[in-house]
Formats: structure tokens, sequence, C-alpha cells
């Protein structure tokens, strides 16, 4: 494994170039770039022995399901659950609303309350909408403070017998906040021990080691392409009993355990929450990006996020009439902002002309973009392991060119 200085040497699109200028990629919270070992596990898995899982008796059949099967205990270790706690889903998206749509219809009927917060990615926004428009629910939402927080007052204040689900992300996409999921999950079990909750991991599954246990949640999902894994491949751990409970969500092959013309009985968890033909490939590599950041480890991850993170804000600060949105002080390794004056996308336009890669709009967070007034959204850089002071360097001398030309 590379030391600190090289770790961006592990991921071949970054030594090409942008509008033939060195890469700068500042747009990790997207999505984040490849390590050469995450494509030559994808590669492999398609090229040497590929074929259908769990259903062959042929060796290339038993060689994929071993390996594909191997890497859910990886997962599991990876979030200090069990095995069959683990659901590969698409994406964050798909498990949020395999909860909603299973769970939810299962459980939920008219006049029951679910909490939200006001800085949730339309991830875990839209599928609960969908769900309460249908059966007839209750959303609050847990506001945000003028400096990033949710209001933890205000949170407690919303539970009562009527609340079934609590639902939240873990760091926020577009603030950086990383909020206190341990104290928010023991205040609604204290409060009543049957309300759920989810917690959207797909920031801190990238940037801080993430325990179900310690957490106490009873949901939790993440997806593996801002993982440094592949696209299409996705994770949603479930308290086995919680899942063992819940009827399928999708149904197809792989997922049954006897097909009649007059009905069908369903496998045990996780197999009956994944129906057809999975990302085969995608999971496999899923299981190499785990092994490269726990081959690395998050203390030494944190370490140098955070520090760069520092070198950002300052940068960033540095420009007359900016505002950085989101300054709470448990922050990841996002920097949201707006310039006076300047248009978000004119910025991104030239910062593009200089081979930096940065992300403007809403984030998919638009009631956040309300909350904090910017019509025309914001321009945000995000950090990840990858990144070096070059990186900032560059950003830094872009930035300041682009916004003299804009004003």
């Amino acid at each position: 494994m590379s030391d600190n200085n090289n770790w961006r040497q592990d991921f071949p699109a970054l030594s090409g170039t942008m509008n033939g200028k060195p890469l700068t990629f500042l747009d990790s919270g997207a999505s984040a770039q490849k390590p050469q070992v995450v494509l030559d596990a994808m590669m492999g898995a398609m090229r040497d022995h590929y074929a259908n899982i769990h259903r062959g008796l042929y060796s290339f059949s038993q060689e994929m399901t071993a390996e594909f099967e191997a890497v859910r205990g990886k997962v599991a270790r990876f979030l200090n659950a069990a095995e069959n706690e683990i659901v590969f889903t698409r994406n964050t998206t798909e498990a949020i609303n395999l909860v909603a749509q299973s769970w939810g219809r299962a459980n939920l009927k008219q006049g029951d309350e679910i909490i939200l917060s006001e800085m949730e990615h339309h991830a875990n926004l839209v599928p609960w909408q969908i769900l309460a428009e249908q059966i007839g629910l209750t959303i609050r939402y847990i506001p945000v403070t003028d400096d990033g927080r949710l209001d933890m007052d205000v949170f407690a204040s919303f539970l009562n017998e009527r609340t079934k689900m609590l639902a939240f992300v873990h760091i926020s996409n577009v603030l950086g906040t990383v909020n206190p999921a341990s104290e928010m999950i023991k205040t609604a079990k204290a409060y009543n021990p049957a309300i759920m909750t989810l917690v959207d991991a797909s920031q801190s599954a990238v940037h801080m080691a993430v325990d179900v246990q310690e957490l106490g949640c009873d949901f939790l999902c993440f997806t593996g392409h801002k993982l440094y894994g592949p696209n299409g491949v996705g994770v949603l751990y479930g308290r086995y009993a919680v899942l063992e409970a819940m009827p399928p969500y999708q149904g197809g092959g792989d997922m049954i355990d006897h097909v009649t013309l007059e009905g069908s009985t369903f496998k045990a968890p996780p197999a009956r929450f994944e129906a057809g033909t999975p990302a085969i490939a995608e999971v496999i590599a899923l299981g190499a990006a785990i092994d490269y950041v726990e081959g690395i480890g998050f203390e030494a991850i944190m370490a140098h996020e955070n520090a760069l993170s520092v070198q950002l804000h300052e940068i960033v600060q540095g420009i007359d009439g900016v505002r950085v949105i989101g300054t709470a002080p448990n922050k990841a390794s996002i920097c949201a902002f707006t310039i006076d004056g300047v248009h978000p996308s004119d910025l991104a336009a030239l910062l593009d002309g200089a081979g930096v890669a940065v992300r403007t709009g809403h984030h998919c967070c638009e009631p956040l973009t309300r909350r904090f007034d910017m019509p025309s959204g914001s321009t945000r850089a995000s950090l990840a392991l990858y990144n070096d002071e070059s990186d900032l360097a560059r950003f830094d001398t872009a930035l300041n060119k682009a916004v003299g030309m804009l004003r």
C-alpha cells in the first residue's frame, strides 16, 4: 500500500488532464475516483471466470458465488454487523426506497409520524414523501441552525406516541456537518424503543469508521461509488429481526423458495431482498475498495483530510464577499460556498477551464438550498484521501483568477 504522499498515484484518472491542465478533482462528495485495485478487481471478475451466481453447479459459477458472498462478509465486518444483515442494493437511494416500501408499508398507518431533517439528500426525502402521500403520514423536519447543525431541542420536542421512524443523514453532503447520530438514536429509543432509526451513511462511510453497534441504528445504508468503488452497487444494513419480519420489496429470481401458479414463498434475508441477477462484478470491486480503505486506515484518512480541509476553508474564506454554508464545529472535508456577484455556474465553468472540478447547484438538497436562501445554489469543493496540497494550490490560483474575471 502506498504511503500518505503517494495515495494519489493509486488512482489512474488523477494522472491525466482536464482541458489540458493537471486534473484537480474536488467533487468526490458526488462520486469518487477509483484506485487501480478496484479497476483490476472489476475487470478480473468479468474476464477470468465470469458466471451468474447462486445457481450454477459448474466451477465458474461456484467460484464467482464464493467471491460475491465473501464481500458480504467483508461489508459486515466493515460495519460491525452480521453477514445476514447485509443486503446489496444499487445505491443508497434504492436502499431507502426498500425500507420505505417494505418496512414502511407493512408497519405504518394513517396518522403515524416520521422525523427527517432539513438537510437530507433527496434520496432520504422523496421516498418518505411518496409513502406519506400513499398512506397519510405526517413528516416532521428537524430544522437546521444558521451554522449548519440540527436543532436537537426541536428534534426532542417532535417525539410523541405517533413517531414511528427517525431517518437522517450522518454527514451532510452540502454542509459537511457530522450529525450526532448515536445521541439522536439514543434519544429516540429512550422515548420509545419501538421507534425505528435509519442512518444515511453515504458520506460518512468514506470519511470515518462506521459501527452500527455503536450507533444502535435499525437500518444504515451507503453507496459504493463514493467509497472508491463502482457505480451500481450499494449496501443496506438492517437488524436481522427487523429484516426477517419485512415482506419482499421486489419479486423475481433468486429471492424465492418455491413458485407455483398459485403463489410463491420467499427466502430468508438477505436473499429475500436481492431479486434477480445482482451487480456481481461491482460487488466484488466494492470488496476491493473496502480492502483499499482499510489498508490505509480511517485514522490516517481522517488526519489527512482534516488537515487539507482546514486549508481549503482558509482559501475559500480569503475571497471577498464569500459565504461558507455550514460552519458547524464537527465537520467533514466538504466546503459549499457562495460569492457575492458571482453565479456558481459561471465560476464552475471557469474553474473547469483551469482543470478544477467542483460541483454547483442544489446538490440534491433543494430544501436546504432554500433554508440558506441560495436560489442559484452554491459551489461545493469536496475532498478525498487522494487530494493533496498541490490540488489546493491549483484551486487557490484558479479560484482567485475566476472571481477576478467575473467581477
